[in-house]
């Protein structure tokens, strides 16, 4: 956007120099004017380093969410501070991430496919170059290029783009070894929301306990945390660095499992689920309808899971209230971070993406009880004393076992448990699949652009259908920021962005995008090019959609439309080939890989 506020300058003033060379017929006039382009141009440019015009950036990343949770997708959440700004914004109807945390978060931060940025699958080192569990230094990080033009960078949330974890462990990798100055979250994945493991601040490791910057009035709650010290960081950068521009990354851990949140927010959703699935599900898809989110052309996927048959319904219903307030609570922290930009001035000139990391979760944590409890009471750990583990079995602070199955009900502290595959189906409303899959289920996204100083009037509160990705996010920043993409990064060549800015569907233009967008995760792979989809599970045989008339994947054209099907297979083998894809089968590591082939042969 700043790009194009000075471009225009720049052809106004041209125009200018030009007329007035031509009417006078005089040498030195055009000279004089050209002249006084550059001292323009240079004036801008020092404006923008300074951060008079530029606009600041939060990025704002939900864990383990469906496409319909929230309220302005139609869902039935209290979400009324994202609302807003999806009322005062833009929302992106077909936005996508890469269907899975680790390399959501990799694609993210750097604005290349994953595998370009080493962590096509998890954070474990599976002995390929687009495989290794850990961010590149062939991709530069959002944080870092911004920063090299003279923003302020802050992290709070999950990372999870290492396998470097231990306290005395490389860091390289680390937040603030990757263009970020002030860092407070989690260097891993899921964790204990009362508790969490890898909780750090800067390069530290630290407890809720022991951590001089930051004690809550009440019980201590990660997502509450997370938004505290975010309001925090901004309430000092307006201290120390008023006159510069910030970039954000606040990345939460609701609503990954376990399952835990506080009791005053699960009390507003007693009783909102108790009728099931079913009921749930078609709610959503009315309302989404209604919202202009779904075409009612489209045939929604099955609902999953008997409600009738479902021997602990108490228990199913608990389930999904604690995953809601769960969202709750974070749009509540949402509207602090939104209220202090508004009590700076800094509302009008932030740009606010909201997003998540892949649809909705169908793993089964904890839903069932472990064959062997450990011991009922365990020693507390101490104020210093770091949470050794990521799952059960595990034990609270003060000396409880942390329990599973379906006879705990969860949300407190002592539990761990996921809300399970039958509420994620109501989650990912109306697509197929979940989070792992690259059907629409596990790779959909919300996206909630808000940007009051950069979004047309008329444009607030409206629906944009052109598709977008992951990696336009870097590219969007670089664009508005007026910032430089390097060639190189500490002396090492760094990739070029694969994204488009999505700067121009902020007014309702067209994007550039000259080549379809891409995936491959667990073997499970897609193409999207403009209204097709090309996609298939892991050895299993394509499948072709249209995605104007049948955005839920319901009706397979492959065999109607072979020449479709084999001109989007060979993009994608192109794309693999040169994305560090290959070999297909890759994310299960090397030995993995040949047992793999030696069975299928």
């Amino acid at each position: 956007m700043f790009r194009s506020k000075f471009n225009m300058m720049f052809l106004q003033s041209k125009r200018s120099a030009v007329e007035l060379a031509g009417g006078a017929g005089c040498r030195r006039l055009f000279l004089w004017a050209v002249r006084s382009l550059v001292i323009a141009t240079v004036c801008v440019a020092t404006l923008a380093a300074n951060g008079a015009v530029r606009p600041n950036v939060l990025l704002i990343m939900s864990d383990d969410m469906g496409f319909s949770d929230l309220g302005c997708y139609g869902g039935e959440i209290q979400t009324p501070n994202l609302d807003a700004l999806a009322k005062g914004g833009v929302r992106f109807t077909q936005f996508y991430n890469v269907g899975r945390c680790c390399p959501t978060r990799a694609s993210l931060m750097t604005g290349l496919y994953p595998h370009q940025a080493g962590i096509g699958h998890m954070t474990d080192d599976r002995g390929l170059e687009g495989y290794r569990g850990d961010l590149n230094r062939q991709s530069a990080t959002i944080a870092e290029v911004l920063r090299a033009g003279g923003y302020r960078t802050y992290m709070a949330g999950k990372w999870h783009v290492t396998r470097f974890i231990a306290p005395d462990a490389d860091k390289a990798n680390w937040p603030v070894q990757r263009g970020f100055e002030k860092f407070y979250g989690t260097i891993t994945g899921a964790g204990s929301f009362y508790d969490p493991t890898t909780l750090c601040r800067q390069n530290t490791y630290i407890t809720p306990e022991n951590d001089p910057d930051y004690s809550p009035k009440e019980k201590y709650y990660y997502t509450d945390a997370l938004s505290d010290n975010a309001v925090r960081f901004l309430e000092q950068h307006g201290k120390e660095s008023p006159d510069k521009p910030f970039f954000m990354y606040l990345a939460y851990t609701a609503a990954h499992w376990p399952m835990h949140a506080l009791e005053k927010d699960i009390a507003k959703y007693k009783g909102k689920f108790d009728g099931g699935y079913e009921p749930a599900r078609q709610a959503r898809l009315k309302r989404m309808k209604q919202l202009g989110l779904v075409d009612p052309k489209w045939d929604a996927a099955p609902t999953v899971g008997d409600w009738n048959s479902t021997t602990n319904k108490e228990w199913e219903a608990r389930c999904m209230e604690v995953y809601a307030a769960m969202v709750d609570n974070m749009d509540q922290g949402i509207g602090r971070v939104v209220a202090q930009l508004k009590q700076d001035g800094r509302l009008e000139n932030t740009l606010i993406f909201f997003l998540q990391d892949n649809g909705g979760c169908a793993e089964p944590m904890g839903r069932t009880a472990p064959a062997a409890q450990p011991a009922k009471t365990l020693k507390p750990f101490g104020p210093d004393d770091l949470q050794p583990k990521i799952w059960p079995p595990m034990q609270t602070r003060d000396g409880r076992r942390v329990r599973q199955g379906s006879d705990v009900m969860p949300g407190p502290e002592d539990t761990y448990i996921g809300y399970g595959r039958n509420w994620a189906n109501v989650s990912n409303t109306p697509f197929r699949e979940y989070k792992h899959w690259v059907h629409e289920g596990g790779i959909s996204t919300p996206l909630i652009v808000h940007w009051p100083s950069g979004i047309p009037k008329n444009r607030r509160g409206k629906l944009e259908s052109q598709p977008g990705h992951l990696i336009d996010v870097m590219a969007t920043c670089v664009d508005v920021a007026g910032a430089r993409y390097p060639r190189e990064l500490n002396g090492v060549r760094i990739q070029p962005m694969e994204g488009v800015t999505l700067a121009p569907a902020f007014g309702g233009k067209a994007l550039n995008r000259k080549e379809p967008i891409f995936w491959e995760h667990e073997g499970n792979r897609a193409v999207r090019d403009g209204q097709w989809k090309l996609v298939a599970k892991e050895d299993q045989p394509w499948e072709l959609y249209d995605m104007e008339n049948d955005r839920t994947e319901m009706h397979n054209l492959a065999t109607k439309n072979p020449q479709k099907l084999s001109d989007l297979a060979s993009k994608w083998d192109a794309w693999a080939a040169r994305a560090s894809v290959l070999p297909l089968g890759a994310w299960r590591g090397i030995e993995g890989l040949k047992k793999h082939k030696k069975k299928q042969n």
